[in-house]
């Protein structure tokens, strides 16, 4: 730990407080554009619930499996491939032509964001040293829950 840069450990608390700002952020915001897309689709309130519950459901069953898969496989790997996957998967999601496809594809970005979730804390654990890892910690669950609260607006 003593061998990380202070810029390193800059960067690692920016990258990782975006990535947990934008991954709640996604979870709730949906919530505002469910009567337009119910809608648009012509879908009925059974089918536009699983819209938003189905990002949660698959962030919430992924997120232990990636944290072991990105202890054993590195954890920025893991990150960067979430991020890049979330992205991709946020892109379809907004092109996407039927309700049952954009369920699918706000699966994929739950996965993506359990990539993302359940690797930055850890980061941010192994680069700061312990008398750091309070403050650090609290500005990436302040992040989190600014994205919850912000995604309603």
């Amino acid at each position: 730990m003593d061998k990380v840069s202070p810029a390193t450990r800059k960067t690692a608390l920016a990258v990782t407080t975006l990535g947990s700002f934008l991954t709640s952020f996604m979870g709730s915001s949906i919530n505002v554009a469910l009567p337009i897309i119910g809608k648009e689709f012509a879908i009925d309130a059974i089918v536009l619930s699983w819209i938003a519950t189905s990002y949660l459901l698959a962030a919430a069953m992924f997120l232990v499996p990636f944290g072991r898969i990105a202890d054993i496989y590195g954890r920025k790997k893991i990150f960067t491939y979430g991020v890049i996957l979330y992205t991709f998967s946020s892109f379809l999601t907004a092109i996407a032509q039927s309700a049952l496809i954009l369920i699918l594809f706000r699966v994929l970005q739950g996965i993506s964001g359990a990539m993302i979730f359940s690797t930055g804390a850890a980061m941010l654990i192994s680069v700061f040293p312990s008398q750091q890892r309070g403050r650090v910690l609290g500005i990436n669950v302040s992040a989190v829950y600014i994205g919850l609260s912000t995604g309603l607006f």
